[in-house]
């Protein structure tokens, strides 16, 4: 089984996926995420040492039913340094496997046109490889997260860029914390955009401000790569505002997990039995 790790600067996100196809077929044959077997979300804190999260990852992935023997490779896609080199040591200790390290450097199936390749956050590029693979281009993708960023692919499937926003609980804390009268609310939509009191008022100005950004952004996205694009939204926090945006086509929240397989497989040829380490950063 392949172990793909997402760490991000909120969750370190862990999936575990069939080396063969769901159906017993060629392993290219089947749709990636038919492959996913089990997913889990652990806190990121850097603070915590790799004997730690690999007796965490451990236990929790045997209360799944599969065993550190079970694992045959690893993947890891990394926007916290800090925490980098700890996950592909406690690979080789915990399940005795060199994990695939995506970096600007492998292949990653898709032409990257950043004015810098290494500086484009290794989790950008491996959702937009997810989400053509699985929905075609050109291709728009939102990701809701710790930052809001979009991601645009062109129609030969080549990476362009895109934009970053704060987060929406970002946001939020910004206003809690430097305002003397304002709250924390529950992050949803108010039944009308007006606010009557101070929650629904920062209810809309939070959740549908946000609908509002990601309804713009999409649209002038769209303008630039093509009226046709498909547009995913992914991230811990997309279901937020997705019911309150018409711009989606789908919301996948394994994309990141699904382009970590997807790299993986196609850098697997060229790896030692055990997998090999490769080296990008966070949104930017």
């Amino acid at each position: 089984m392949l172990l793909t790790i997402d760490i991000g600067n909120t969750a370190v996100t862990v999936g575990v996926f069939r080396k063969g196809s769901a159906t017993g077929g060629s392993e290219n044959g089947a749709n990636p995420a038919e492959r996913l077997v089990t997913t889990l979300r652990v806190a990121t804190d850097s603070r915590r040492l790799a004997d730690e999260y690999g007796i965490l990852l451990k236990n929790l992935l045997e209360f799944r039913g599969i065993a550190t023997t079970d694992i045959t490779a690893a993947c890891i896609c990394s926007v916290v340094p800090p925490l980098t080199g700890m996950f592909e040591d406690l690979c080789r200790r915990f399940f005795g496997v060199t994990p695939l390290l995506v970096t600007s450097q492998i292949d990653l199936g898709m032409p990257v046109r950043y004015d810098n390749p290494r500086d484009v956050g290794a989790d950008r590029i491996v959702d937009a490889v997810a989400a053509v693979e699985l929905y075609g281009a050109p291709m728009i993708v939102v990701d809701l997260g710790t930052a809001t960023v979009f991601d645009a692919v062109s129609r030969d499937r080549e990476y362009l860029g895109g934009a970053i926003a704060p987060g929406i609980n970002l946001s939020a804390d910004a206003l809690y914390y430097n305002t003397s009268q304002l709250r924390r609310v529950e992050l949803v939509a108010p039944a009308e955009a007006v606010g009557r009191n101070t929650t629904t008022s920062l209810q809309s100005g939070i959740v549908l401000g946000y609908a509002g950004l990601v309804e713009a952004m999409v649209g002038r996205f769209k303008a630039e790569i093509g009226e046709d694009a498909r547009v995913v939204g992914t991230g811990g926090l997309v279901t937020v505002i997705s019911d309150h945006v018409p711009v989606f086509d789908d919301i996948n929240q394994e994309l990141t997990l699904v382009g970590l397989d997807i790299i993986y497989r196609k850098n697997a040829a060229g790896l030692p039995s055990s997998g090999a380490s490769a080296g990008m950063s966070r949104a930017g």
